[in-house]
């Protein structure tokens, strides 16, 4: 029995990664995003706390760092071409370190400019780094106050045609 056992321990640690598209999707496009999350201290459940207001960042290609477009509140992604496309959360993941914000797959759907994000079906946000909430300073004093959190991730662009 005992030989068994890494075996059975490589199968249940090998857990699906919730953020995948489906096996249909194929890349698109990959960027890195580089920008902020912006926090705003409000009250919440009769409690101060960081609530999440948008992201603003840039959006660069991974081989050559040149700009290709931005990550605006919605989420909206736009391209260079003027193309975009807003999603809408389907799956999370935390991440294993709690000062990076989660990994996630997004439905998108084109704003119906055409260009580069016309056909983009899902994005996936991965590899975080940063960008979660602050931890203090949100009580009555700082009521109304934006925190802006640096963060990088990458964004990969995926379609179903």
């Amino acid at each position: 029995m005992f030989r068994f056992l890494p075996i059975l321990a490589a199968f249940l640690s090998q857990t699906p990664d919730v953020t995948l598209p489906p096996a249909t999707a194929h890349v698109r496009f990959v960027a890195d995003g580089l920008g902020t999350q912006v926090y705003a201290c409000t009250v919440k459940d009769n409690a101060f706390a960081w609530i999440f207001q948008e992201p603003q960042a840039d959006l660069f290609d991974p081989k050559t760092h040149q700009p290709v477009g931005t990550h605006t509140a919605g989420p909206t992604w736009t391209w260079n071409d003027g193309s975009a496309i807003t999603g809408k959360v389907l799956q999370a993941k935390p991440s294993a370190d709690p000062a990076n914000i989660p990994w996630l797959l997004l439905e998108a759907h084109s704003t119906g400019t055409p260009g580069a994000l016309a056909d983009v079906t899902y994005v996936r946000r991965s590899d975080t780094q940063a960008g979660a909430a602050p931890t203090s300073a949100c009580d009555a004093a700082h009521n109304g106050n934006t925190a802006k959190v640096p963060y990088r991730a990458t964004y990969t662009f995926y379609s179903i045609n």
